[in-house]
């Protein structure tokens, strides 16, 4: 994976959690957020069975990049076999996963241990 503590990232965090690769999203998703966060997340998700949870409680602004990339995490996820968790508390993240779709077929959680105990990560059809 392309985690080097030397080289910070400004829109990404990558660190490992109960056995989870954690890709923790930070400040504003967009455009130029999403070619920084592209590789880290095409690496993650390239190997089988990923184990793959995405922190967004961290984000300030969230657009269709975003999304984007939420969906590329899930459809690769699910090609490897693999299981995707995602976490937010923001409010208006909240709304825009809601209002797309999004929610259903990832069902934000509010923490980590919630979302683990979750048996629909990368589940569900719109």
């Amino acid at each position: 994976m392309h985690d080097d503590p030397e080289t910070p990232l400004r829109h990404l965090r990558v660190h490992s959690e109960h056995g989870h690769t954690v890709l923790e999203f930070l400040g504003e998703i967009d455009i130029v957020a999403a070619m920084e966060i592209i590789p880290y997340l095409d690496s993650a998700t390239a190997r089988p069975e990923p184990r793959l949870v995405i922190d967004l409680r961290p984000v300030e602004f969230f657009d269709c990049s975003g999304l984007r990339l939420l969906y590329r995490a899930r459809r690769r996820v699910l090609a490897q076999g693999g299981r995707l968790h995602l976490l937010c508390t923001h409010e208006l993240t909240l709304r825009v996963l809601r209002t797309t779709g999004l929610a259903r077929l990832l069902p934000p959680s509010a923490s980590l241990e919630e979302a683990l105990a979750r048996p629909e990560a990368t589940s569900g059809t719109l």
